[in-house]
């Protein structure tokens, strides 16, 4: 069964009930709407530990869903665990692999044909393990969980750090790195550090240029990308009731740029609006009988403070349209102070391209405000001075604005419309407008904006705002601009009037692109060719030595942010995303170096020359030898892709040694035998030089909350002794024993 029925979804409910009655009994407390998700979902609830912040959760998780670039690790690490089918309904989304070029049809056409192994792939090994097959443009993942799957007080894990986009409808759905979502699909609980809860008071009601959009950005100036690491932010007050189901998915969906473990609302009539108007009235039935269980305990809401670690009050009333950026998401500000902001700091001020859509903010009444400010400019005769791109986030979105007029509104101002998929969000997009290291500025829709994240262009400065304000921005054309005051050719644009949520005449249907799978799937056979380029069947990692963790060179020391995209980066990667030893060879080639402040090479400690990380990190791995990298704050931050901790154990990474680690990759690392460590003073980075060798003494030894003592051996002949903590549970201890968490699953 792929779908969220009334009746799985009541049994979902009946279960969360009868665990919270084991829970309360224990607590005797009032309950917040996460911890009844989380504590609903416990496999014992009666023996586990309950404690945010130090207690690993055992949960049950009612769903799993991939998307094409992370779903091939991910299946192909399923295939080694012997399952005959999956043990929850799981789906897989193409998304990710169409490059944006020319518009929707051609570019869709010619991923089809460029991607038809590894499309062929995923299609057989869904149909053959139970799983339900998005094709090729039929949506974003998010946008179609959202619009199939998702439903209040549901627990999801999906392989891809937007996956809390389903919080918008009551879910707590999690970002996870493949061998977590094998866990899930075989069986077995998915464990997760009990997050701490920072609670948002929204009061007010959102009036003018402002959007949902804004609540986050907003959230982001405050919390910062690291803000909400290991922590669940649950929003509530008058102001979440004000907000439409898509509103608030938007907020959820950026979540995961706080480094948040998840986001979510509780359920309201905005969300059983959603439900109904997507065709799940049945559902919306069921959760109005369990709807105590959707929402926080009054008392929570009455007094916050007492039940989250952090309360962050935002009126909506007086919340101004934001502007991010750029290269990183939390630098941010009101549209007022852009102009005075570009100006200081030099920011290119003519922009070549605005971009709306994406899995954050393509819903109907997105595209709907946007299209109203379309209008008034074709209206008015004024024409875009950037280049506007629109990528729908599903079939069902893209046939509804076709037939509402929306998209003739886009199409009529010179836009392009895109597949329905992921685009320059994700970088896949072959930009021909501007050349590599030209300096530009672009603004999005989209929810990051690191350094050649959308174009592969790191001069290229990419903002963020909410589709309205991107299109206005597009219509003038620069950066110092401001839609609410200034003028465009001498017309001053109006704010776009209030969109609604659901469509008049209801959502054009679109179901042409799914796949369910085979009746029987014993009988379908899943081929990789050896000789492939794009895939490749995985071998076991090898159990580790205890003398290997001697002397281990430095493969690199990385300054500022080191995010997925810079450890393993995407763009033209992507079609190497099933095939380890391949894309291995992007590893950390975005990284800077903190020696020379280059990015992607390091010094050979042998030769002494100075090469690409890989080519350095597989010459050390031909000498038999484990290497170290050593980063700074929040190492890890981005994306959930698992290549980023796969490459390195691939490669020969004995530890990866950083100030800080963003949760999902220091997840990702333990998942896959690769030890995670933090500088207990994170002042002893500093003491890290070039050329170094790591010991890490009786690392056999390692225990639950005991720390590491690491050696740097200088090159000069001295050595240091520093102290590393680690946050190792002794599950996750026997996983870096047996060489990764995906052996001992075999073995069980």
């Amino acid at each position: 069964m792929i779908e969220s029925t009334p009746e799985m979804v009541r049994g979902v409910y009946e279960r969360t009930r009868k665990n919270l009655a084991t829970v309360r009994a224990r607590l005797n407390r009032p309950l917040t709407l996460a911890e009844k998700i989380l504590f609903g979902h416990l496999d014992d609830p009666k023996g586990q530990e309950l404690e945010a912040g130090k207690a690993y959760l055992q949960l049950r998780p009612d769903r799993v869903a991939m998307q094409d670039a992370t779903a091939q690790m991910a299946l192909l690490q399923f295939m080694q665990a012997g399952k005959p089918e999956v043990a929850v309904p799981s789906t897989v989304h193409c998304d990710h692999l169409i490059q944006a070029r020319t518009g929707a049809l051609n570019d869709t056409n010619a991923a089809s044909i460029e991607n038809k192994e590894v499309y062929d792939f995923l299609s057989s090994v869904s149909a053959k393990y139970g799983i339900g097959f998005w094709k090729p443009s039929s949506g974003i993942i998010h946008q179609v969980v959202l619009e199939n799957y998702a439903f209040p007080g549901g627990l999801m894990v999906g392989t891809d750090s937007h996956t809390p986009n389903a919080g918008g409808l009551g879910m707590a759905a999690v970002g996870v790195g493949g061998a977590d979502a094998v866990d899930v699909m075989a069986g077995f609980s998915w464990e997760v550090l009990q997050p701490k809860l920072i609670g948002v008071k929204l009061v007010g009601e959102l009036n003018g240029w402002a959007a949902p959009k804004d609540v986050i950005l907003k959230l982001l100036g405050i919390l910062t990308v690291k803000g909400g690491t290991n922590r669940i932010v649950e929003y509530f007050g008058p102001g979440a009731r004000a907000l439409s189901c898509t509103g608030k998915a938007t907020i959820t969906n950026m979540g995961a740029e706080l480094g948040a473990t998840t986001s979510v609302f509780p359920y309201d009539a905005a969300m059983e609006r959603y439900l109904r108007g997507t065709e799940r009235a049945a559902i919306a039935d069921v959760a109005n009988e369990y709807a105590d269980l959707l929402a926080a305990d009054a008392e929570v809401e009455a007094n916050p403070e007492k039940f989250y670690d952090q309360v962050i009050e935002i009126d909506l009333s007086t919340l101004e349209p934001h502007v991010v950026g750029p290269h990183t998401p939390d630098l941010a500000r009101p549209v007022s102070e852009l102009k005075k902001a570009a100006m200081e700091e030099g920011y290119p001020l003519n922009l070549t391209s605005a971009l709306i859509g994406s899995c954050t903010n393509s819903s109907y009444e997105d595209l709907t405000r946007a299209a109203d400010l379309a209008k008034q400019a074709a209206d008015a005769g004024v024409k875009a001075k950037a280049k506007l791109w629109i990528s729908p986030g599903s079939d069902q979105i893209f046939e509804t604005i076709k037939r509402d007029g929306q998209m003739a509104a886009f199409e009529g101002m010179g836009g392009v419309v895109l597949s329905n998929s992921c685009g320059p969000c994700i970088g896949q997009w072959k930009r021909e407008d501007i050349q590599k290291g030209t300096k530009n500025s672009i603004i999005t829709s989209f929810n990051r904006n690191f350094r050649a994240r959308n174009d592969s262009n790191p001069e290229t400065f990419a903002f963020i705002a909410s589709p309205e304000i991107v299109l206005a921005f597009g219509l003038a054309g620069r950066l110092d601009f401001d839609p609410m005051s200034d003028e465009i050719d001498g017309v001053k644009l109006q704010a776009p009037a209030k969109a609604p949520d659901l469509p008049a005449q209801g959502f054009v249907k679109a179901f042409g692109g799914y796949q369910a799978p085979a009746a029987d799937g014993a009988s379908v056979e899943v081929a990789v060719s050896p000789t492939s380029e794009r895939l490749q069947l995985l071998a076991a990692f090898a159990a580790p030595k205890a003398d290997e963790y001697a002397e281990m060179p430095l493969l690199v020391k990385t300054k500022g942010k080191t995010t997925t995209d810079h450890i393993s980066p995407a763009g033209p990667w992507l079609r190497f995303r099933g095939h380890l030893d391949r894309i291995s060879d992007n590893m950390l080639t975005g990284a800077i170096n903190a020696f020379s402040g280059d990015a992607g090479v390091a010094k050979n400690a042998f030769s002494g020359e100075v090469g690409a990380v890989p080519a350095v990190a597989r010459d050390y791995k031909a000498r038999g030898l484990k290497w170290v990298v050593v980063g700074d704050e929040n190492y890890g931050e981005g994306s959930s892709r698992e290549h980023a901790a796969m490459s390195p154990r691939f490669l020969g990474a004995g530890a990866i040694i950083v100030r800080s680690f963003a949760r999902i990759h220091e997840t990702n690392l333990k998942k896959q035998g690769v030890l995670p460590l933090t500088f207990k003073d994170a002042a002893d980075y500093e003491k890290v030089r070039e050329g170094d060798r790591v010991s890490l003494q009786d690392v056999f030894a390692i225990a639950p909350g005991k720390p590491v003592v690491a050696v740097l051996h200088h090159a000069d002949g001295s050595t240091e002794s520093i102290e590393l903590k680690h946050t190792c549970n002794a599950e996750q201890i026997a996983w870096f024993k047996a060489g990764s968490a995906l052996n001992i699953l075999r073995g069980n």
